[in-house]
């Protein structure tokens, strides 16, 4: 066991002046960027002046931080101040989920949500709950074992090679699927700021990932992280207070946003009544019948539709020669799908978007609705709403267990110099978290105001370049059509992903452009901060937990493992999985926030239930804590993979998820999966007590 760093004034007075220094030198940067852009510096240099600047102050840090020492490189040292400490692990908190996705869950999906999606409010009370739970159940008991992984935990308080091993296969688990989002967010945003592709996008950001966290571990990780938190703060305080005094003349956000709040209530009235409006619900229902008569008989669609464009495309050649026409057409034929399971799966998801967009204000709840639904209403309305709220607390059930198990964050506490310390790094992490948190909500507010009051009824000849421009990144990000023919944006013909809220503040709101590159460098930044600590979690759950424990296990001769060689094979598996989560993300699959809500039901079932009893009940046995997260990750990954779309078909009949366990939807699926591995572990230990109990008397 190493001995507790004493932390000494001098280390914390330096400590402050060089973030003293930072900060000032954040400041004068985007001060002098400011300036140049008044003097005519392009929009097209601004981009990639914030990406390159940004990344190279963190591999800067990186470099400087670079240790092959296995007590820094894994955990810093344990000597990180609380307040620093907190910072790190609130950037490390703040992911591309929280920075880009949350402003714009509560945007979409209200507070409270819709029938099938939980509103934003679920994550800002089940992710700020969450680090209560860390607080008072686990990060100071962990601290006090001393240790470097949280699989460690599990064999210090288990023994045994299966606790461990379960441990360390969950925390990759869940910790991949997180960082697959996170390298998305990263990819989406260098896409944006510089115009290149999204794959390319990753390549760029992927770098500044690796030079962070390969060359210093924990101890490069934690300073670049406290780095990136100023740039997360103020790239979200600066635009929503700006928007609030636009809009207010009061640049405190988060006291003043409630005042657009009966604005918006009565724009939605206004919108609800509005014939122009209804012709585009109209107009997507007509395109919703059109879909399902294509589905009807998707062979013959399909084969007729290929052969009218092909005609088209041959027309065009022989009369008028249009290149441009001729190039359009032959785009439009190469996109179709290239099969009959291609064009299903197409036209059923364009059916479902259809059917959404086809709903009043484009299936968003309205401001004053607590939830979706009726409780007052027809059985349907009645039935919505009970399970609008069902998901809604199943929701913020899952992300605040799921917290109190997420690996990478609790290894965040192994870097304080005591227990003491990790208490007081908790409450630290809180306050700076609840800096961005408490803007969250006004953001969207204030979003809404400004899309409802100055975005719709603009004639489409005269939108913003800055639609087109996110449209060309992604399409599922931002698109607007014309449906009904009027020529004017209506509220309808809107569609704006979750991912965009965030990064097209500035622009939305006419701020200048040099507000957009912080914007997106502070969401790089936030998702660099992650990306940095769950690679690092990963690694060691490879190199340290796995492999070296099983080798020394297998080895007859003993031979002891350097601390040296353990970090040099962890660098280089970290280097491994970021390329393989960087294959992944370029596939575009999904959207952030689902992807981390996944890993939060998989954290919690694997690690909480056996983790907190394994603290608190000394009689929690091996095989019950063995039993119960095996089948609490067995049930939580059972009802997310049952309910997926594209493996129903795979899945044998009788393991399909043809209804949904009381409404809850698949994000949520820890809620199944924690009680489970809680009984199960209950039980089992109770069981072997009493055989253990029976064998003693006998």
């Amino acid at each position: 066991m190493s001995e507790r760093p004493v932390l000494s004034r001098a280390y914390h007075w330096r400590l402050h002046r060089i973030l003293f220094l930072y900060v000032l030198g954040t400041a004068a940067f985007l001060l002098t960027m400011l300036w140049a852009e008044e003097r005519g510096l392009s929009r097209h240099w601004i981009g990639p002046i914030f990406l390159f600047s940004t990344v190279m102050v963190y591999a800067a840090i990186g470099v400087y931080s670079r240790t092959s020492d296995a007590e820094e490189y894994f955990v810093a040292g344990r000597r990180i101040p609380p307040f620093y400490n907190g910072m790190a692990a609130a950037a490390d908190w703040m992911s591309a989920a929280s920075f880009i996705s949350l402003s714009g869950a509560l945007y979409l999906q209200g507070f409270s949500g819709t029938g099938t999606q939980p509103g934003g409010l679920a994550y800002v009370l089940g992710w700020t709950g969450g680090f209560c739970l860390v607080g008072m159940l686990i990060a100071p008991y962990l601290r006090a074992m001393n240790l470097y992984t949280v699989p460690d935990f599990f064999q210090a308080r288990y023994g045994g090679r299966w606790p461990r091993i379960i441990a360390a296969l969950a925390a990759i688990t869940c910790s991949f699927t997180y960082v697959v989002a996170q390298i998305y967010g990263v990819g989406l945003i260098a896409a944006r700021l510089t115009g290149v592709q999204f794959e390319i996008g990753i390549m760029l950001g992927l770098g500044g990932v690796l030079l962070c966290s390969f060359l210093g571990g924990m101890r490069a990780i934690t300073w670049t992280q406290v780095a990136q938190y100023v740039v997360i703060l103020l790239a979200f305080m600066l635009p929503v207070s700006w928007l609030a005094y636009k809009q207010l003349g009061n640049p405190w956000a988060q006291l003043a946003y409630s005042q657009q709040l009966g604005k918006i209530g009565a724009m939605e009235q206004q919108l609800l009544s509005s014939k122009a409006e209804q012709s585009v619900l109209e107009a997507y229902r007509t395109r919703a019948q059109v879909l399902q008569a294509k589905l009807r008989d998707v062979p013959n669609v399909l084969a007729a539709e290929r052969q009218a464009l092909s005609e088209h495309i041959r027309e065009l050649r022989t009369s008028s020669g249009n290149i441009g026409a001729i190039m359009t057409a032959s785009r439009e034929l190469a996109a179709m799908p290239k099969d009959e399971v291609a064009a299903r799966e197409l036209w059923s998801r364009e059916l479902h978007e259809a059917y959404e967009r086809a709903k009043p204000l484009g299936g968003m709840p309205l401001q004053s609705q607590p939830f979706a639904g009726d409780p007052d209403g027809s059985p349907a309305e009645r039935k919505a709403y009970e399970e609008s709220r069902r998901n809604f607390l199943a929701l913020m059930f899952c992300l605040m267990v799921g917290t109190a198990g997420l690996p990478h964050l609790l290894t965040r506490y192994f870097t304080v110099p005591s227990v003491s310390a990790a208490r007081t790094s908790v409450a630290w992490s809180l306050f700076f978290i609840g800096l961005l948190y408490l803007g969250a909500p006004a953001l969207a507010v204030l979003v809404k105001f400004e899309v409802m009051s100055n975005l719709v009824g603009t004639h489409f000849d005269a939108l913003p370049n800055w639609i087109a421009q996110w449209s060309r990144v992604d399409s599922s990000l931002l698109a607007v059509e014309d449906i009904n023919g009027d020529g004017i944006l209506q509220f309808g013909e809107i569609r704006m992903g979750a991912d965009l809220i965030m990064l097209a503040t500035p622009e939305l709101g006419g701020m200048p452009y040099v507000l957009s590159g912080l914007v997106a460098a502070g969401g790089l930044a936030a998702a660099l901060s992650t990306a940095d600590g769950l690679l690092l979690t990963i690694s060691n759950a490879l190199v340290r937990d796995l492999y070296f424990q099983e080798r020394q296990r297998l080895d007859t001769r003993k031979r002891r493992v350097s601390p040296e060689q353990r970090v040099i094979l962890s660098k280089f598996a970290l280097l491994l999985v970021a390329l393989s989560a960087a294959f992944v993300a370029a596939r575009r699959s999904s959207d952030i926030l689902p992807m981390v809500s996944a890993s939060f039901s998989l954290a919690g079932s694997a690690f909480v239930p056996a983790m907190v009893l394994g603290i608190f009940w000394r009689g929690t046995t091996r095989r019950g804590a063995v039993a119960g997260m095996l089948l609490g990750l067995a049930v939580t990954v059972y009802y997310m993979v049952s309910h997926v779309p594209g493996l129903q078909g795979v899945l044998p009949p009788a393991l399909r998820g043809e209804a949904l366990w009381w409404g809850i939807q698949p994000i949520s699926a820890g809620v199944f999966g924690v009680p489970a591995g809680l009984l199960t572990i209950l039980l089992v230990s109770w069981w072997e007590q009493r055989r253990a109990g029976v064998r003693k008397n006998s």
